[in-house]
């Protein structure tokens, strides 16, 4: 059946419904003016043929990708200025060095690592799940250089300095992202219905990659937790800050009150990747008590070389006593 024009009884926007090639089609061309509708299906029609002589490459757009990817419930951080800047633009079109100048154009004065991150890996990962479905072709992008700070982990005696300076919710929150390795915003997010006490575990809502993991509370952190004067109802935050800003003043207070190095929040996760790491944990393990996908993105951001040179001596397993440094001197001196 041919694509025909109608309008709903009482109705001024012309719709159309019929069949192309064995697909049924049905919709709204939204507009009243008939001359603008029959325009409508004509290029409707044409789209679908070329769709089927030249294969769907030929008439996919960004925004057809890009809902294909929202239905796979796929990540979507980011993706709403990436899908604003395509919008209709042809997926064939879309080649490397596009993407790269997409990417200076939405963040002229941004870092390699954020137009990455920002742009770059949306876009191909839109692309990339269409062509999964047989859609379009895959798409490789070159990444920009990114520049790695070595930022200055926590350690546990950092935390315990923190906490004996800070009122009990700012002393939990420090203590629950260095135990949890739980970023800020998750952690000021937590519910008290995330919480069980007597199981020894929280559900922790990931914002970076859209997903939830339940961490282990330690017996310290348990303590932090119930040393907090609140209500505990239902939807209610477990620590009293509504954003990373209403608490950063107090953080910064704390430090100074302490005596001690000011960190940001996230250095109390980044501590808890590097202390796990320095304790014998492989990355792989890290990775997953952390919440991050690559056990490789944590080798390299955290995985930062111990200044001890003795670390030798686990090798064999046997600690070197003082006895023992004692008897090696008197052997060297004997040989010498």
């Amino acid at each position: 059946m041919p694509i025909t024009l109608y309008k709903r009884p009482g109705g001024k926007v012309f719709h159309y419904r019929g069949t192309i090639n064995g697909q049924r089609l049905r919709g709204s061309t939204g507009t009243a003016k008939k001359a603008i509708a029959e325009r409508f299906i004509s290029q409707l029609e044409e789209k679908h043929w070329k769709g089927d002589f030249d294969g769907p490459e030929a008439i996919l757009r960004f925004s057809d990708a890009a809902a294909h990817y929202r239905m796979a419930e796929r990540s979507h951080r980011f993706l709403q200025m990436v899908e604003d800047y395509w919008k209709d633009t042809l997926v064939k079109s879309i080649a490397s060095g596009a993407v790269r100048k997409a990417a200076m154009a939405l963040y002229p004065k941004a870092t390699g690592a954020t137009r990455n991150r920002h742009v770059i890996v949306p876009t191909q990962a839109v692309i990339n799940h269409a062509a999964s479905l047989d859609l379009c072709s895959p798409l490789k992008v070159e990444r920009f250089p990114e520049n790695y700070k070595i930022k200055t982990p926590v350690t546990w005696e950092w935390v315990q300095a923190f906490m004996a300076a800070s009122n009990p919710h700012l002393a939990a929150l420090c203590c629950f992202m260095f135990l949890t390795g739980a970023r800020v915003s998750e952690a000021i997010n937590l519910r008290w219905e995330d919480v069980d006490l007597v199981k020894r575990r929280a559900k922790i809502r990931q914002t970076k990659i859209g997903d939830e993991r339940n961490a282990h509370l330690p017996a310290a952190l348990i303590a932090a937790i119930a040393n907090i004067d609140s209500d505990r109802e239902r939807g209610s935050k477990v620590f009293k800050y509504s954003t990373r800003n209403t608490a950063n003043p107090q953080w910064v207070k704390a430090c100074k009150r302490a005596g001690i190095p000011f960190y940001s929040f996230h250095c109390c996760r980044h501590g808890f990747a590097t202390s796990l790491l320095h304790k014998g944990v492989d990355p792989i393990t890290v990775s997953k008590l952390g919440g991050w996908k690559s056990a490789q993105h944590v080798f390299e951001t955290y995985g930062h070389a111990m200044s001890d040179d003795t670390l030798a001596d686990r090798l064999t397993d046997t600690p070197v006593t003082p006895a023992a440094a004692v008897s090696m001197q008197t052997i060297g001196k004997t040989k010498g």
